[in-house]
């Protein structure tokens, strides 16, 4: 019996349904038209039109932070397919699982000039995990299969998938392989029983132990086992920008946000600690300050999935390779068998240490009669808290303020740019995240300047009712490079004060809700006006020029030499 051709367009679908998408993000072009007719003639994946490739990526991203799951993007060739560089390493960086599908031109013309070829895969070799370029429609649904298997793997990432037009046209049947075998590319989730033996020990005989959660524990999905051993040690925890949310900040024992802009308290616990347990952070320059003076005289724990983050810029003391909910679940199986107590004396003693730094704190600054942007953030805080939304960013002060001043007790709660810094990012990415959770709202928060960086989904978000509150915190700069000039250029403000358009005529010109807030008074109707309106919106908060984001440790610096005020300056 003959069995049914699909073609590679079919396949590629078909492939998608089998790993269990349902929304994916994109533009069309050219040599994708061939998947953009099967698209059209099924039903069971609905795609979103963005009004860029970046934002599609950014959806993608936002999507997959917001649901756990996986997030694809589909593109064009050429200027579509290039378009998304800046989205692919910014979730290379973040480690968010993604799937990218950019369409080529024919296999015959690759390499002769063709119009709208660009070489995908050199372009992207360098911000993806891996790459593919489809050569026969056979192998169509084996690379899809490989592709979602290493995104999702490992340290999770992008994988990019070029396919050329006579490839979707091809016909082949369909037959979905069960199983993935990849010479080479075997993670090890397990981590070594001795060395996580060693790990417990160090940390009972520690004295002023701390913990860093980084964002492999929301990779791994595991803030409740993050969250037993920290109660059963009694171990104090910060975390990183991307670990935003992987430890309740209702609890004492967190001690919130560290690095660049971390709380004083948790800079100077983790610089006067004599063992460091880090659990899925990179150690990126933003949280270490300067190396030579990072953590000199602490013992570090390391668990990182990917064995080229451990060792590569703190040297490790104990490491442990594997998956962190696979490791910590291991360590609290041998907890329940140690004949270990937790000294209580040492760890009171070191908690008040600890109570003592968490007096100090950032001293607001007032510099005129405008809205504070602190103030701002603390009202949508406090206002929108009961429903815990999921809170996108872009990239800035406002976001450094947003996780200075939000209170997250849950993982997938803040989606932001950590690695990349990009800006841009978080409109787009909140949109994702809407397709994902279908129900409530999302938050961005954004400055004048990210802003407009992709404003133009604001349609997309017109089209399907996604219910996106902007709030944009409108200071006339680009706030974190002015913020450097002041303090680094003498107050040389080389192109960063910034026009922008008005954006409640914005809102308005698009179908959206636009609302202008000059006024403390005003802050709480704009916010309930807004989670009223059926639909996405654009708040412009007409906020202080010249607010700074304190807490800072200036770059190069050690990250106890903690700035509270301009005074310090």
């Amino acid at each position: 019996m003959n069995k049914q051709m699909y073609s590679g367009a079919q396949i590629l679908l078909k492939s998608l349904v089998e790993e269990g998408v349902e929304e994916i993000f994109g533009y069309p072009g050219g040599v994708v038209l061939p998947l953009y007719d099967a698209l059209y003639l099924q039903n069971d994946i609905k795609h979103y039109l963005v009004r860029h490739e970046q934002a599609a990526v950014h959806a993608a991203e936002g999507y997959a932070r917001a649901s756990g799951k996986v997030g694809v993007a589909v593109v064009t060739s050429g200027p579509g397919a290039c378009n998304t560089i800046t989205g692919l390493a910014n979730a290379y960086y973040d480690g968010t699982p993604l799937i990218l599908i950019t369409g080529q031109v024919n296999s015959k013309l690759i390499g002769a000039d063709a119009f709208q070829e660009a070489d995908v895969v050199g372009i992207t070799r360098s911000c993806c995990k891996h790459n593919y370029l489809v050569k026969d429609v056979k192998e169509l649904a084996k690379i899809i299969k490989e592709a979602f298997y290493i995104a999702t793997t490992g340290k999770k990432g992008p994988v990019v998938v070029d396919i050329p037009v006579d490839i979707f046209n091809s016909k082949h049947t369909f037959e979905y392989p069960k199983n993935v075998e990849l010479v080479g590319y075997n993670p090890n989730y397990k981590g070594h029983p001795l060395q996580i033996q060693r790990a417990l020990d160090t940390l009972f005989e520690a004295k002023r132990p701390v913990i860093i959660s980084g964002g492999g524990v929301m990779a791994s999905n595991a803030s409740e086992e993050l969250k037993e051993i920290a109660t059963r040690l009694k171990i104090p925890v910060v975390h990183t920008l991307m670990g935003t949310g992987t430890y309740p900040d209702s609890l004492e024992t967190s001690l919130g946000m560290m690095g660049m802009h971390g709380n004083y308290c948790s800079n100077l616990t983790v610089a006067n600690a004599d063992v460091i347990f880090a659990i899925g952070t990179r150690f990126s320059d933003r949280i270490t300050g300067c190396l030579k003076k990072f953590a000199r005289d602490a013992q570090v724990i390391h668990i990182d999935i990917d064995p080229c983050s451990i060792s590569k810029n703190v040297k490790a003391t104990i490491p442990i390779v594997g998956d962190i909910k696979n490791v910590l679940s291991i360590m609290l199986e041998q907890l329940s068998k140690s004949n270990h107590v937790v000294d209580e004396v040492q760890k009171e003693k070191w908690f008040n240490e600890i109570r003592e730094w968490k007096k100090k704190v950032a001293i607001p600054q007032k510099m005129s009669n405008k809205l504070s942007a602190i103030t701002v953030l603390n009202a949508i805080y406090e206002f929108t808290k009961d429903d815990e939304p999921v809170v996108a960013t872009e990239v800035g002060q406002h976001q450094m303020w947003t996780a200075q001043n939000f209170k997250f007790n849950k993982p997938r709660k803040l989606i932001t740019s950590g690695g990349l810094g990009t800006m841009g990012f978080g409109f787009p990415a909140a949109l994702g995240a809407m397709a994902a959770l279908k129900e409530g709202y999302v938050l961005n928060i954004a400055g004048d300047g990210s802003i407009q960086m992709n404003i133009q989904e604001l349609m997309t978000c017109v089209d399907y009712k996604f219910k996106v509150i902007n709030c944009i915190i409108n200071n006339g700069y680009l706030g974190m490079v002015r913020q450097w000039q002041e303090k680094i250029y003498n107050e040389h403000y080389s192109q960063t004060k910034i026009s922008s358009p008005d954006f409640v005529k914005l809102a308005q010109s698009y179908g959206a809700l636009g609302i202008r807030v000059e006024k403390e008074e005003e802050i709480i109707p704009a916010l309930k006006q807004a989670i009223e309106y059926d639909g996405p919106v654009m708040i412009d908060f007409v906020c202080e020029n010249f607010e700074m984001v304190y807490p800072w440790v200036l770059a190069g610096q050690p990250i106890d030499k903690v700035l509270l005020s301009r005074e310090e300056c």
